[in-house]
């Protein structure tokens, strides 16, 4: 998927190079360019591709630091020091 992300990405480079309306003066619904109307697709088309990339190609947590992960998401029994934390009275039990 990873792979597809990219090949969007490439596409909307290119598609983003517009030249083919530049001196295009048709209105739209009456009232948009087609400039503006192609530039707000392209604008969409981008949204998708980036929540695409966040979805199948944005590391977890633990691929981007393993060791900080696991250090940070530890068991509460598992605590240096042993014991647990009497969270009514503030202190150790």
């Amino acid at each position: 998927m990873r792979y597809v992300v990219w090949g969007l990405i490439v596409l909307l480079i290119i598609a983003h190079q517009d030249i083919w309306f530049w001196d295009d003066t048709t209105l739209v619904f009456g009232f948009m360019p087609i400039t503006l109307l192609y530039h707000a697709g392209i604008s969409v088309a981008a949204g998708f591709a980036w929540w695409l990339a966040t979805i199948f190609c944005w590391p977890s947590p633990e691929q981007l630091d393993p060791a900080a992960y696991a250090e940070a998401h530890v068991a509460p029994n598992q605590v240096a020091g042993g014991g647990s934390v009497n969270v009514e009275q503030g202190g150790r039990a």
